[in-house]
């Protein structure tokens, strides 16, 4: 075994124990709209929440290449539990970038080690998910931050270990000014003012809360007021790359599930695999997960190049990336359930887990609105009229 295969074989044996327990689960989380706190332990003790931690810092070292297989593997069997990897390695990639070297040094490598799972405080009431304003000031007092931020959605609120937080940066004149600070749960007072019963996505356990507390001056991540130019480069590229893995590879699971039983003993008797309109719906699918797939990869390769991420090309892309991901999955996998008919692709029990899959997709347009995208790039579009698509 060479010192480079070693720790890719390491990956994969983590992936595989964290994809195991999550599928032991995920009937149950779902359920009960429980947090998938058995998948969440797999993911500490595994050493997987520290994928994009350096190994300098003992990390895995890995890169956004790494985090889109982990995500879609992870999703073939529960999309809650994909979404809360994906988005604490979005928080991680924030720190690695961004963060002073004192936070640095005293963060990532209790991340690497499992300590903390990271999440994100972004939403407000009023504004929803809108990254680029907040309402809601932050204060100082001596050379502590003092923060008091109520939030309509905080995925893994109740089990988080740390939370990257975006408010209006101290002093600031406009709402667009606005800081991302880290707090430890420590350092807080988190308190759930609601409930989670959603129709999908219920184990992401997506509660309402309020934090209130103090942390030191230097847990700001990048310069106050200056969260717009890290959600260009790090924020919303990771979000839209790590979300639409999640997608992908929630509906790829379904599709593999089905073909499967098409193959089947079982399958080969109860369907006619030489139907024209069975293999033209599962052509369709294939097709729809192949677009989005080539479109994810792009993306990945557009961001890992260390380019200028502002520019309206670039924008356009990651932002198609979001909306294509969203409805081509959902797409997917309700064209599956057509195909499966009512017994194995709509009932609760198919162990096709269809049902599951469909409702969990579901959400991906309204997680960070396809609507307020389509209009952002329609305004984009104005500013390209060479109309430089993605592989130019």
């Amino acid at each position: 075994m060479t010192a480079l295969a070693e720790p890719l074989l390491l990956l994969d044996a983590a992936v595989d124990e964290v994809a195991a327990v999550t599928r032991e689960h995920a009937r149950a989380t779902d359920d009960a709209a429980a947090f998938p706190v058995a998948a969440l332990d797999a993911m500490r003790r595994t050493g997987l929440l520290g994928l994009l931690v350096p190994r300098s810092h003992g990390g895995r070292g890995g890169d956004l290449r790494d985090l889109v297989a982990v995500s879609e593997r992870i999703a073939r069997e529960d999309m809650s539990a994909a979404m809360i990897f994906a988005m604490h390695c979005q928080q991680v990639a924030a720190v690695v970038s961004h963060a002073g070297p004192a936070l640095r040094e005293s963060l990532l490598p209790r991340i690497a080690c499992g300590e903390v799972y990271l999440a994100s405080v972004t939403t407000e009431r009023g504004k929803g998910g809108h990254l680029l304003t907040s309402d809601s000031a932050l204060d100082t007092a001596g050379d502590r931050l003092v923060i008091d931020r109520d939030a309509p959605i905080v995925t893994g609120g109740e089990h988080a270990d740390g939370f990257l937080i975006t408010m209006r940066a101290p002093g600031a004149t406009s709402p667009t000014q606005v800081s991302l600070v880290y707090a430890d749960r420590a350092d807080l007072d988190v308190t759930t003012t609601g409930s989670w019963n959603p129709l999908g996505m219920r184990a992401s356990h997506s509660l309402p809360v309020r934090l209130t507390g103090t942390v030191p001056g230097h847990h700001v991540v990048g310069a106050h007021g200056g969260f717009h130019a890290l959600t260009v480069q790090v924020f919303a590229p990771l979000a839209h790359i790590g979300w639409s893995a999640c997608w992908l590879g929630a509906a790829t699971g379904a599709l593999s599930r089905v073909v499967t039983k098409l193959r089947s003993p079982a399958g080969r008797k109860s369907a006619d695999l030489g139907s024209e309109l069975l293999l033209s719906r599962l052509g369709r699918v294939r097709n729809r997960l192949e677009l989005v797939a080539a479109s994810l990869h792009q993306c990945v390769a557009l961001v890992s190049g260390g380019g200028d991420l502002s520019v309206p090309s670039a924008q356009l892309r990651l932002n198609a990336l979001k909306i294509e991901a969203a409805e081509q999955c959902f797409a997917a996998v309700n064209d599956l359930v057509e195909l499966t008919g009512l017994r194995d692709g709509y009932l609760r029990d198919s162990p096709l887990r269809l049902e599951r899959t469909l409702r969990d997709l579901r959400s991906a347009s309204l997680n960070y609105s396809n609507d307020r995208l389509l209009l952002a790039n329609g305004r984009l579009a104005l500013l390209d009229p060479e109309v430089h698509l993605g592989w130019a």
